[in-house]
């Protein structure tokens, strides 16, 4: 059975690596809960983690359902 979205949250998957990039973005990466490539997470949709996407935004991509 496929998972549903909450209300008010957001699916996020990481498509590339963070080898080579500075290490805020990896650290922001790490802060949206990614451990590896191709991992979705479900985080809340609020304006901070908008803006983390938006700053890695060539790592991760939006999960629509």
């Amino acid at each position: 059975m496929a998972k549903r979205k909450s209300p008010g949250t957001i699916r996020i998957k990481q498509v590339g690596s963070v080898i080579g990039n500075p290490r805020p973005m990896r650290e922001t990466v790490r802060a949206l809960g990614f451990r590896r490539i191709s991992q979705i997470v479900e985080r809340p949709d609020t304006p901070e983690t908008r803006g983390m996407i938006a700053k890695v935004h060539h790592l991760v991509e939006v999960v629509e359902q």
